[in-house]
């Protein structure tokens, strides 16, 4: 398969030239093994590691199968949906539509992405011109459907993208009701890293006798991503951390947390440790954390800081390094995010900080991808790292260990909940003795004119 070219796939010649321009050369495996399918009209069901180029081996061969349909009308009528692709992210979608749009500049085909977080009234009018590849994230896609902004029963080609992720994310009701609102005949493609017991479940409810590709292991690693475990104790883990990032190593690195709030927290750590690092999850909006990936794909940011959605769709080159802040409690969620390293054969380094309570996720992880990583004891160099930085602020959250940290993190969140509550109470509680002592004298005062009356 490695001597195949673009050209031995019955790609038509404005697709080659787009390709070519893109600076494409020979197909990577997923891509020869899966185009030929799909232009044969067949059901699809491949697993490939992310950064393996599978949006390229569905959106190529769509690309193929519509050509014949495309249209230079200005009517929104010869413009219908005919291929949707579903993926989990705004990240993803956006890039996934990028794609589309590079790889089809020479046609006359016309694409979109909707997703939601943004005003939905900015994709209306695109949607009403008619497209015939539309990109978009389960949710966003049935608010057109309700909206009655845009008509699905045209759909030849169904993708499922990232598919592993979207049953992650709870998106199944939604799948289930997209899939009622398709035609019956269709072809129907799915592209996933891992492939879970769920996941074949899925398959077996929309899929059509497929073929199965796997060009990689099922739930494997890459081979060029060198993977290592440091053990260290939770409150050492953000010395730990700037400690790897003024490494030599550590010229552009993607850091992975649990959860957002742990995310911003980190991001504002870092900067005044003098790192140019920024943050990216979910409570962000659209613009803001488009932003903040371009200006890590540009260098102005050094160090990203990401819950799980970061995990997908985010296409960066030559990425050097990964670092798990916090493993994951999901492990096929450890793939994914160490995939982003390592990618078109780039050799990558995929890092994690693992504490003792961490522990059994970490033997998840290597179960699931039946391989015991590389784990050394941390020595954290407090003396060296801590000094310059207490005056910052930090010293107080990383040079004693539990106790100070505790309280600094608790105090601050109670700040922002109790004046909704005790404020209430707490003015009543002061009102009603400033009343009772205002009161008292009142009555002296009575009682000794009643005596001097008297």
């Amino acid at each position: 398969m490695s001597t195949v070219s673009f050209a031995d796939l019955n790609l038509a010649p404005e697709i080659l030239k787009a390709l070519t321009e893109s600076g494409y050369v020979t197909p990577t495996p997923v891509q020869a093994q899966a185009i030929p399918v799909v232009l044969e009209g067949r059901d699809l069901m491949a697993g490939a590691q992310t950064g393996t180029g599978k949006t390229a081996a569905f959106v190529l061969p769509i690309l193929q199968k519509l050509l014949p349909l495309s249209s230079a009308s200005a009517s929104p009528a010869r413009h219908p949906v005919r291929a949707l692709v579903l993926v989990p992210t705004r990240e993803l979608a956006i890039q996934v539509e990028e794609s589309v749009k590079a790889y089809a500049k020479h046609t006359r085909l016309r694409s979109l992405v909707v997703f939601g977080g943004v005003d939905i009234r900015t994709q209306t009018p695109h949607l009403k011109t008619g497209v015939e590849i539309l990109v978009a994230t389960p949710g966003r896609l049935l608010d057109h459907v309700e909206q009655k902004t845009v008509q699905l029963n045209q759909v030849q080609v169904l993708v499922l993208d990232e598919a592993d992720r979207m049953l992650d994310m709870g998106f199944m009701p939604d799948l289930k009701r997209i899939l009622a609102l398709l035609p019956k005949q269709r072809q129907s493609l799915m592209f996933s890293a891992t492939f879970s017991n769920e996941i074949k479940k899925l398959s077996a409810d929309f899929l059509v006798a497929p073929q199965l590709i796997e060009v990689a292991r099922s739930n494997a690693t890459a081979e060029n991503v060198t993977q290592k475990v440091y053990l260290v104790e939770q409150a050492d883990k953000h010395a730990l951390l700037a400690q790897l990032l003024r490494g030599s190593d550590a010229t552009q690195v993607l850091v992975f947390t649990k959860t957002k709030l742990t995310t911003g927290r980190l991001a504002r750590q870092l900067q005044r440790d003098g790192f140019a690092a920024d943050a990216i999850h979910g409570d962000k909006s659209q613009l803001e954390r488009i932003q903040a990936l371009d200006a890590f794909k540009q260098g102005k940011v050094t160090v990203l800081i990401g819950t799980d959605v970061a995990a997908r769709g985010l296409d960066i080159d030559q990425l050097p390094m990964v670092i798990n802040y916090e493993i994951p409690s999901a492990p096929e969620d450890y793939v994914h995010r160490i995939g982003r390293t390592g990618r078109a054969g780039a050799s990558g380094i995929a890092i994690s900080l693992v504490s003792p309570e961490e522990e059994k996720y970490l033997k998840e992880i290597e179960k699931l991808i039946k391989h015991e990583i590389q784990k050394e004891n941390a020595v954290v160099q407090h003396q060296s790292a801590r000094p310059a930085r207490a005056p910052r602020g930090e010293h107080s959250e990383r040079s004693h260990t539990p106790r100070p940290a505790a309280p600094k993190k608790p105090g601050h969140d109670a700040w922002f909940d109790k004046p909704y509550e005790p404020s209430a109470s707490a003015f009543s509680n002061t009102a009603q003795p400033v009343e009772q002592v205002s009161e008292k004298p009142k009555k002296q005062v009575a009682a000794l004119l009643v005596r001097r009356q008297g």
